[in-house]
């Protein structure tokens, strides 16, 4: 799955600002159920991490490629992600965000969507997963802020109004997936409506 880097870094911008304005509309209500165990104070908690790790990675250069694209980056961290580590992380992540978790909030995405303009792509990143090129890392970032935004505005029933851009990144990353994995088939008869999906299917 390759974009212009333009198109990455606006797909970036429209999705942590989708997320920001989103987060002001919690209007003190942090302690709703958000997903799974989180609260929606944890969820946004979790949801800005997806901002936080690019700046630290920024800062930890890599000395070679070792993950080619987004979804490989999907496929070598699918037992991290399912590690009872991301639910704590997430609560951890939420209580960090101090007294205005909006604003909080809204002051990462400003410094990170700034440090993100100012690069071209090409940074070689130190992930989890390993060596990436900031280009390929990008998506997985625009990814998660989009699906969890998308989970944050169904925990306070809000339109779940994804950006354009932010969207169809979204969208051809997890399509991107199901096809490595062999999963097309079910996903496009999900899509045109000629079948519900099997219990339990996920790209991730």
């Amino acid at each position: 799955m390759r974009s212009s880097w333009d198109d990455s870094r606006r797909a970036f911008a429209e999705a942590a600002d989708w997320f920001t304005a989103t987060a002001v509309r919690v209007a003190g209500r942090w302690d709703l159920p958000g997903l799974g165990e989180w609260d929606v104070r944890a969820l946004t908690g979790h949801t800005s991490r997806a901002l936080l790790t690019v700046e630290t990675y920024l800062t930890r250069p890599a000395a070679a490629v070792e993950v080619a694209s987004a979804a490989a980056y999907y496929r070598a961290t699918r037992t991290i992600a399912a590690g009872p580590d991301v639910t704590a992380r997430g609560v951890e992540a939420g209580a960090a965000l101090g007294e205005d978790p909006a604003a909080a909030v809204a002051g990462t995405a400003a410094r990170v969507v700034a440090l993100v303009d100012a690069r071209d792509g090409r940074e070689l990143l130190s992930t989890v997963a390993g060596g990436m090129r900031l280009a390929d890392y990008l998506p997985t970032r625009t990814f998660e802020l989009t699906v969890h935004t998308a989970d944050l505005c169904t925990a306070l029933d809000l339109p779940v109004d994804v950006p354009a851009g932010a969207g169809e990144q979204a969208l051809a990353l997890a399509g991107a997936l199901a096809l490595g994995d062999g999963r097309a088939g079910p996903l496009l008869l999900a899509l045109t409506g000629r079948a519900g999906l099997p219990p339990g299917f996920s790209v991730l």
